[in-house]
């Protein structure tokens, strides 16, 4: 149980990150089927290539201490936007995009402080 308590939340910055680099990094190398979702809306190219950057910006700052509540609040943003995009366009399962919004918010919210005092 102690190693569940030490490593959780770590994990919960560690695989995010992971997602997170990887969906973005596809927006940036410009697959055609993640690019898609931004025609549906009608956004530019562009946003796709802001939203991949951000990602990958975001799931880095989730491995940096000091930049990991920040980076989880950007990142929170982001599920809200793909939540919406799913629940408005009927794409379906937007389950991901919560769970990753939950993560962002649980990673902003908890008292990584304690951590460093054990």
């Amino acid at each position: 149980m102690d190693m569940i308590k030490r490593y959780a939340p770590y994990l919960m910055c560690i695989l995010p990150a992971l997602l997170f680099v990887a969906a973005g990094g596809a927006k940036l190398a410009g697959v055609e089927a993640v690019l898609a979702s931004f025609k549906m809306m009608g956004l530019p190219a562009w946003f796709a290539t802001f939203i991949g950057g951000a990602e990958v910006a975001g799931g880095i700052g989730l491995l940096i201490p000091q930049l990991r509540r920040y980076a989880a609040g950007g990142l929170s943003m982001i599920m809200m936007g793909a939540v919406y995009f799913h629940v408005a366009y009927g794409v379906p399962s937007a389950i991901p995009s919560i769970v990753l919004f939950v993560l962002m918010v649980a990673v902003m919210v908890y008292p990584w402080h304690k951590l460093r005092q054990t």
